[in-house]
């Protein structure tokens, strides 16, 4: 969404799209081959596929007293696929032109918006061209905003083949005036139709999108650039997950620089893959663009945590210069994201600090538990070392909430104890948020505080993602007061403390602690309904190890158990 300066248009790339445009898709000049010589000289071994053809143009980075930004190129050691735009997947594409089932359907292209664009609108030069639609600059005629210049992007709906595509255009709508306010976001002004075509107003930003800074920098950020780039999209992306609204089609591509000038601000376009989400909730469409697509998607079962992690491929390319899965088709990519873990250790990363790669490498964790959301990356240490953050609310923390509340006598003994190991750093996140939901510094907080801090927070997107039915779910717990102490054990995520090296360590100290404070007898049958043991798993052979034959408490494998909450394939297996 928006506009800028120079056009892309994917016509030999393979693209996941679930939606019937792009924005900001841009096209490019050809330019005298001597200069594109000399703008890739530095890069030898770079292979020249299509994409340098696409991309050898003079370099539209911003300059300072005529000379080129200093942030250092990289000189790579080894030839490997050099940047470019990532495609949408071709099913998901094909699904979303209408082949096959719904051909002959008669469909309802009527979205209700008003019909008078050439009234309000002067409408000029394309500037951009995706797959199924094309941008423009324009001008406002009348009204407040008369003379202002802005992007008008346009649908046809001859290509809204499906009923998917036409929901899908409808949503992004909906979201985008829902979302629109926030710093990093493009601004939404309205949105028009006639017979032909669809067409959404939105702001015209000109600075051009993040991969093309990127590649004029010779591919990689210096790390306090990287750090304020990705400060700026963990920060829109944490607002659109507290609003109920996950992206799903997050690269360098669908970032935008407001203006030309160094220090732009970044906004996130392109909506047309969102979608609402509950705090619960997970979803099994296919979408996004398969560099950036994280494996629990293609495994059909995610929520937010796909943005994190495709935010997490967006910083490994800042600081490297390169995307950690690469292959030869739409399918290669697939299985490396599936099967591959990302390499840290080309020359680049031994130039970065330990909290730089240990920021990367969580947000690039394949277990979506123990994955990092976007307000946690925003509290680590390596984002935070000169920078101010006020993260918001993390949305995330009402699942785990909920989750404790309802939970066994026994299971809040142990995640008690578990909390009293935690460092200074993991505590930062949960003193930010325990500050965010305790208005009055009473030291309390309840149902009815997170209620008054989504309330403060809230956009017309929150009603739309069902966050407040879910908040309601919790009604019968609204007497409910929990301190500093127990808030920390009812937000705790045991997965993402299981990835760390000092689990094992960090888990004895625990039992320690539950030993003197929460262990006490407990029956076979007891652990069984604990563990979600199967009735037809043999109970006793298999809880065997997790209690005391002597005095009938957890030992420390048992108390281990209950953390984890094991299914009872894992406590058969004894993983």
């Amino acid at each position: 969404m928006g506009a800028c300066s120079s056009k892309h248009e994917d016509t030999h790339l393979p693209v996941i799209k679930r939606n019937n445009c792009t924005d900001m898709e841009q096209s490019t000049k050809k330019n005298d081959p001597n200069v594109a010589r000399k703008r890739w000289s530095f890069l030898a071994l770079y292979t020249r596929g299509p994409a340098y053809y696409f991309f050898s143009r003079k370099s539209s980075s911003p300059t300072t007293n005529g000379k080129t930004n200093p942030t250092v190129r990289r000189f790579f050691r080894r030839a490997f696929q050099p940047l470019t735009r990532a495609q949408h997947m071709k099913a998901v594409l094909a699904r979303r032109h209408g082949e096959g089932k719904e051909g002959n359907v008669r469909l309802n292209k009527s979205f209700g918006f008003s019909k008078h664009i050439r009234h309000k609108c002067e409408i000029g030069e394309e500037v951009g061209k995706g797959h199924f639609g094309h941008t423009h600059r324009a001008k406002f005629k009348k009204g407040e905003h008369k003379g202002q210049q802005v992007a008008v992007k346009i649908i046809p709906k001859s290509k809204m083949t499906t009923a998917i595509a036409i929901d899908d255009v409808r949503r992004e709508v909906t979201i985008l005036k829902a979302l629109s306010g926030h710093d990093h976001l493009i601004k939404f002004y309205d949105a028009y139709e006639d017979h032909d075509n669809v067409y959404v107003v939105m702001e015209f930003c000109e600075g051009g999108v993040l991969l093309d800074r990127i590649l004029s920098r010779g591919g990689k950020f210096a790390e306090d650039d990287a750090k304020s780039l990705l400060i700026q999209i963990l920060t829109v992306v944490a607002f659109c997950h507290l609003q109920g609204v996950v992206h799903r089609d997050l690269k360098p591509e669908n970032f935008i620089y407001a203006s030309k000038d160094k220090d732009a601000e970044l906004k996130v376009i392109d909506f047309g893959l969102s979608d609402f989400i509950s705090p619960d909730e997970r979803l099994d469409d296919i979408v996004g663009s398969a560099y950036y697509v994280a494996p629990e998607v293609l495994q059909r079962s995610y929520g937010r945590e796909a943005d994190v992690w495709s935010t997490g491929i967006i910083a490994y390319v800042l600081l490297c210069g390169n995307r950690p899965f690469w292959g030869r088709t739409e399918s290669g990519i697939f299985r490396a994201v599936l099967r591959n873990e990302p390499g840290f250790n080309e020359t680049c990363w031994s130039k970065l600090s330990f909290e730089a790669k240990d920021f990367v490498k969580s947000l690039l964790i394949k277990d979506p538990r123990k994955r990092l959301t976007a307000v946690q990356a925003l509290c680590h240490p390596w984002i935070r070392n000169g920078h101010e953050i006020k993260p918001p609310f993390d949305i995330s923390i009402l699942k785990f909430v909920k989750r404790y509340i309802c939970s066994s006598s026994l299971r809040k003994a142990t995640l008690q104890a578990l909390s009293k190991t935690l460092t200074f750093d993991e505590l930062v996140y949960l003193k930010e948020q325990f500050s965010l939901l305790e208005p009055n510094n009473s030291g309390y907080i309840s149902v009815e505080t997170f209620k008054m801090a989504l309330t403060k927070y809230s956009t017309d997107a929150m009603k739309e993602s069902s966050v407040h039915d879910f908040l309601e779910s919790l009604g019968k717990l609204k007497y409910r007061r929990m301190d500093f102490e127990e808030f920390c054990a009812a937000a705790l995520r045991v997965h993402q403390l299981e990835g760390h090296d000092r689990w094992d360590e960090q888990t004895k100290t625990a039992y320690e602690i539950f030993e003197k404070d929460g262990n006490r007898s407990i029956v076979v049958e007891e652990l069984a309904s604990e563990l979600s043991l199967s009735p037809s798993i043999p109970v006793r052979d298999v809880v065997e190890d997790l209690i005391r034959q002597t005095d009938g408490k957890l030992t420390y494998l048992g108390f281990v158990k209950v953390l984890q909450g094991a299914s009872s394939r894992n406590v058969a297996k004894g993983q």
